[in-house]
């Protein structure tokens, strides 16, 4: 399905709080306590006003589709779904059977299925048209969702259409509440609703497009002296994350970076306007600075350990480090901002905010449609699963990491050290939970730190003592072929010869589910086993 950022993935479907079908009575919020003030909407003028507190902002150029439930004799809304309307009219009928059909779905999956439906189709005029004109342009797509939706025996109770500042319903004949000329929109705020929301603490932050301008790349004069920072610090920095020592040099100057850059955006003085806030933390981060961190964050290890910072006092001023670093992948770095729009998404989410999560994993996934980590993040985000899942695995990897530090004898480099091998995140097979990763003393995984254990003792002159190697007579089995036989005949039924590492076959994806997240099977690096197919780029 198409979103508003045209990237594949799940529509944006989730319980909310909800109203009551047209005609009838609907309460906001849902499930608050009795004793609440409850707010009951009747009438299409205010279901067109309710429409931005659904959603938590002010769709433009969007379709909206919001489940209507019913609860002890009321209605209330249930799920809500919404993409951006094609510009081809040829793909309505698609469009509008995808929407359809993934509410309802998503619905039935959290175990309550849509009685009926109401729809917003929001659009502003083009140049030299009035919003009559697109009320009617409209229409053939409020009539395909009506039918799409009434074959899954769910009927549309309410067709709106938003534009110009004026509503029009497509169900209601009555021109005396709903004339040829429309319904002028109440000034925002001003409602009972409104009240209501902002009673309970519901905001409504503009535009999905105000959004985006804050994680989009940056189009004034300083983006050329960026892509010349980008193109300076490329080529030593690249060549030492393909030296196994090198990189753990990098990932933690770029960790240490990132933490001094967001120490100070945490001191920085506080100023009015959302415009106002990225300008400043704009300003206070170098082109040098930048440039290094977007190309150190890169390195899945680095990446991983960097997503540590989403709870707590760290987690503002990461959010606002992800998104100027996000601003600051320009020209022919555009791809780079998948890292630091994902690590913006994931902070989002995990601080509560659903809308710019889903917003930045959409645009991490635009940037990179094959970036593994936003993919999975993206995915469970619309799925309703819980961020604590995936939170109480990275607690688990800083707090192991911390331990391993702590633990390590006097004069031995720690994780991230030059001498130090990689985070355990980056060396574990894809599926392996995070909390049963294996370390060394120094937080390496264990394998990598063997090696290199082995090589420093044979490095001060240690001895090492190896096993004979048995010869062919005196092999355990040498003359029972049919064990090897069996043995290969049962790996291979475990899928241990030409499978991905955790099980599936090469290049399969499957949905993601709460207990993959739970397991910490959110997010792999340098798989042990190669794994071809659409994720065999090296990218996460």
């Amino acid at each position: 399905m198409t979103n508003h950022s045209e990237t594949t993935g799940p529509s944006e479907n989730g319980d909310i709080p909800g109203l009551a079908r047209p005609g009838d009575t609907a309460r906001v919020p849902d499930d608050r306590p009795r004793e609440e003030p409850q707010v009951t909407l009747r009438t299409p003028a205010e279901l067109a006003d309710a429409l931005p507190y659904l959603l938590g902002y002010r769709p433009e150029d969007s379709i909206v589709l919001v489940a209507l439930r019913d609860r002890d004799g009321k209605g209330r809304f249930g799920g809500r779904a919404r993409l951006g309307i094609p510009a081809n009219p040829d793909d309505w009928a698609c469009a509008a059977g995808q929407l359809a059909h993934g509410l309802v779905t998503g619905s039935e999956r959290r175990g309550v299925r849509p009685e009926q439906m109401v729809v917003y189709l929001c659009q502003e005029p083009a140049p030299g048209e009035t919003g009559r004109q697109v009320m009617e342009r409209l229409r053939p797509l409020a009539q395909k969702l009506r039918v799409e939706c009434g074959a899954l025996d769910v009927p549309v109770v309410e067709a709106l259409c938003v534009s110009a500042g004026r509503f029009w319903s497509y169900c209601c004949d009555d021109r005396a509440c709903c004339p040829a000329e429309g319904t002028p929109m109440g000034l925002p705020g001003t409602s009972v609703l409104a009240a209501a929301a902002t009673y309970a603490g519901i905001q409504v932050r503009g535009t999905l497009g105000e959004l985006r301008g804050r994680l989009l790349p940056r189009e004034d004069e300083t983006a050329r002296e960026q892509e010349t920072a980008l193109d300076a610090a490329a080529v030593p920095l690249v060549a030492r994350i393909l030296d196994d020592t090198g990189r753990a040099e990098v990932a933690e100057e770029t960790l240490l970076l990132a933490q001094r850059v967001m120490r100070r955006l945490a001191g920085a003085r506080p100023v009015s306007g959302i415009a106002a806030e990225d300008l400043r933390d704009d300003r206070l981060l170098g082109h040098d600075e930048a440039a290094t961190l977007i190309l150190g964050l890169q390195d899945r290890a680095t990446r991983d350990r960097a997503a540590e910072w989403m709870e707590g006092e760290e987690a503002a001023p990461a959010l606002r480090l992800w998104r100027a670093l996000a601003r600051r992948c320009v020209g022919s770095y555009g791809e780079h901002a998948a890292a630091p729009l994902t690590l913006a998404g994931w902070v989002a989410w995990s601080t509560g905010d659903e809308l710019e999560a889903r917003e930045a994993l959409a645009m991490a996934l635009g940037a990179d449609p094959d970036y593994l980590f936003a993919r999975l993040l993206h995915q469970a985000c619309n799925e309703g699963l819980d961020p604590e899942s995936v939170r109480r695995c990275l607690r688990a990897e800083r707090g192991g990491r911390e331990r391993s530090e702590d633990a390590a004898p006097e004069g031995t480099e720690g994780a991230g050290g030059a001498a130090g091998s990689e985070p355990a995140v980056s060396a574990s097979a894809p599926g392996e939970p995070l909390a049963r990763r294996r370390r060394t003393r120094s937080g390496a995984a264990a394998g990598g730190g063997a090696r290199r254990g082995r090589a420093r003792g044979r490095e001060q002159g240690t001895k090492v003592v190896r096993p004979r190697t048995p010869t062919a007579e005196e092999r355990p089995g040498h003359a029972r072929p049919d064990r090897a036989r069996a043995r290969a005949s049962a790996e291979r039924k475990a899928g241990r010869t030409g499978a991905c590492a955790g099980g599936g076959r090469p290049g399969e994806r499957g949905p993601v589910r709460d207990s993959d997240l739970r397991a910490g099977r959110w997010g792999v690096a340098r798989p042990t086993v190669p794994c071809p197919g659409p994720t065999g780029s090296g990218r996460p």
